[in-house]
């Protein structure tokens, strides 16, 4: 629970990240289009004022008896959807005199020839002057629909940014929460496996340490001795056991990111393997045996040290399961586009509820049997890097079946020879 609270509190402050970008970046686009707009619509009024104070000047600028409107450039038609244009002519003592019916009072000013803004009036007028004279001519539209129309893009800017403001954040929270979700179970693995390496890896110091300890608190016998040395080696050969389990692990971890090229043949290793193993099981009194099914060569993608290595994993865990008396059976079958590699033994079987689990680092079963717990994580690294699929079941003599099955390969050119006479073999 602490755990979900913790992956949630970072996935939130990803979203808060990612919701301040997104609408820092929305908020500039906005700024810039209404910008834009704004002054489109400014420059249009500046050029509806210039056309109006052109036409006065052609009418020798007469008082007009009607609201001026802008004429269009090309075809010379009166616009009637613009906002009204008033002329004034101003004096060169400042006293402006109304060309327009229902101009508003322009207030006394020193003019400058050019485009620009004026209250007027209890509004904003876009205004533009031009000297006629000793006096100027003056034409003014109001502004008002430049306005609203910015105030009502703003509006709708506001409200479609807080719908993107929420969309954000929640698709930012979700992807946060399936990105670290991942991450968050990494650490925790690593986390579970430092501490089982820790506990792993303390109880044989603990057994030497012990074992000296009890051995140096008085005097005793070579044979007393001997035995307690004996002790010490035993653990001390679990410990390296582990440490080369972990060790190799990590440098597996790391390369198995590279693509595989090297190709082997699956049941010379398998054969080889299985003879290796004959004197562990004739100590355990077990019956191990290898066979072959199919006429096709079991070439597989995968590099042969780490073939041999899944295949001692499998059958060591099958003769430490078995039992004394027991049997183990190793299988490389081939088909037309497949290889498959198959280990049963005649043990107690795996609970269907921990074939999940038994891959797991440091993970043993409920039975007795068992080594480091690493052998398996060992053999499913091997499975994963080279694309392999594995499959748990019951096997035939009674106890579990290990069946991987690789994509059958075709023989690389290093692994071919040639006879006496040259030719390929």
């Amino acid at each position: 629970m602490k755990t979900e609270r913790s992956e949630r509190v970072r996935a939130a402050k990803v979203a808060v990240v990612a919701t301040a970008i997104g609408m820092g970046v929305y908020v500039l686009i906005a700024f810039i289009f209404n910008f834009s707009l704004t002054s489109h619509l400014t420059s249009q009024v500046d050029v509806r004022l210039s056309q109006r104070l052109a036409l006065t000047v052609k009418d020798g600028g007469q008082r007009e008896a009607s609201v001026g409107r802008a004429a269009d450039p090309k075809s010379g038609v009166l616009d009637n959807d613009d906002a009204p244009i008033f002329v004034w002519n101003v004096a060169s003592n400042g006293d402006a005199t109304a060309l327009t019916v229902g101009s508003p009072r322009l207030p006394s000013m020193t003019w400058v020839a050019g485009d620009g803004s004026l209250h007027i009036g209890g509004s904003t007028f876009g205004v533009r002057a031009e000297p006629v004279g000793a006096g100027w001519l003056v034409a003014g539209e109001s502004l008002v629909d430049v306005e609203r129309v910015r105030a009502s893009l703003i509006n709708a800017e506001l409200i479609f940014g807080a719908g993107l403001l929420i969309m954000i954040y929640v698709a930012s929270f979700i992807v946060g929460i399936r990105a670290l979700t991942p991450i968050a179970r990494a650490q925790r693995r690593q986390r579970e496996f430092t501490a089982d390496a820790s506990h792993e890896l303390r109880t044989p110091l603990s057994v030497i340490e012990a074992e000296v300890s009890i051995a140096l608190s008085k005097e005793r016998d070579a044979a007393s001795y001997r035995s307690t040395l004996e002790r010490i080696g035993g653990e001390g050969l679990r410990l390296q056991r582990i440490v080369d389990d972990l060790l190799w692990l990590a440098r597996f971890d790391e390369e198995r990111t590279q693509q595989i090229e090297e190709t082997a043949d699956l049941e010379a290793i398998a054969q080889a393997c299985t003879q290796r193993f004959q004197i562990v099981a004739e100590t355990s009194e077990l019956r191990l045996t290898f066979r072959k099914f199919g006429d096709e060569e079991a070439i597989v993608r995968a590099p042969r040290d780490s073939l041999d290595r899944l295949v001692g994993v499998l059958i060591d865990n099958a003769c430490k399961f078995s039992g004394a008396g027991g049997r183990v059976e190793v299988i490389v079958a081939t088909q037309v586009n497949s290889v498959t590699l198959e280990v049963d033994d005649s043990g107690p079987g795996i609970d269907p509820q921990e074939r999940d689990l038994i891959f797991d680092r440091f993970h043993r079963s409920s039975t007795p049997a068992g080594g480091t717990g690493l052998g398996l994580a060992i053999a499913d690294s091997i499975i994963r890097a080279t694309q392999a699929h594995c499959t748990i079941s019951t096997a035939s003599i009674g106890g579990a079946k290990f069946e991987i099955t690789w994509r059958l390969a075709a023989k690389s050119s290093s692994e071919r020879f040639t006879d006496d006479d040259g030719n390929d073999a």
